[in-house]
């Protein structure tokens, strides 16, 4: 009798510990975000626009780290590339807002047009844990796209 009770004590300690694993790895850092945007950059430039645009969208690829995925938009709100939803390529998001009613995608094809590299805060679901958390976006325009890693806080 004792064991069977040992059995379910110990898949409830496995199930509250996995959550507490995973904050304790915090998942990707800024400094990641900044790297993963630049490291994506160079290989665009120097595999061109389709070979690059299909490493960003491979979810196994080097282009994914922990919760961390490249993005790559055209400056009209295109996604060219989406190393977490291959199902968003080619689609205009252009007027999709988060959950606060930000229009995150214009923001950044705006930012991307005035500034160049910047950082962007707004509200994505995380694939991970499929909530919706704010996120911080790490961007840098690359001729007529702008390439983004982000981080959940």
């Amino acid at each position: 009798m004792r064991t069977l009770k040992t059995v379910p004590t110990l898949g409830l300690l496995a199930a509250l510990a996995l959550p507490l694993a995973h904050a304790a790895e915090g998942g990707a850092t800024a400094e990641d975000a900044t790297k993963m945007v630049k490291k994506g950059m160079a290989f665009i430039k120097a595999s061109g626009a389709e070979k690059g645009y299909a490493e960003v969208s491979n979810k196994a690829g080097q282009f994914k780290y922990q919760d961390l995925y490249l993005v790559v938009y055209g400056l009209d709100g295109t996604v060219r590339a989406h190393g977490a939803n291959e199902k968003m390529i080619g689609k205009n998001l252009i007027d999709l807002k988060d959950v606060d009613g930000k229009a995150f995608v214009r923001e950044r094809v705006e930012l991307a047009q005035s500034k160049g590299t910047f950082w962007q805060d707004y509200k994505f679901t995380n694939p991970e844990t499929k909530k919706i958390e704010p996120k911080a976006m790490y961007c840098e325009r690359l001729d007529d796209s702008v390439v983004c890693g982000g981080i959940y806080k």
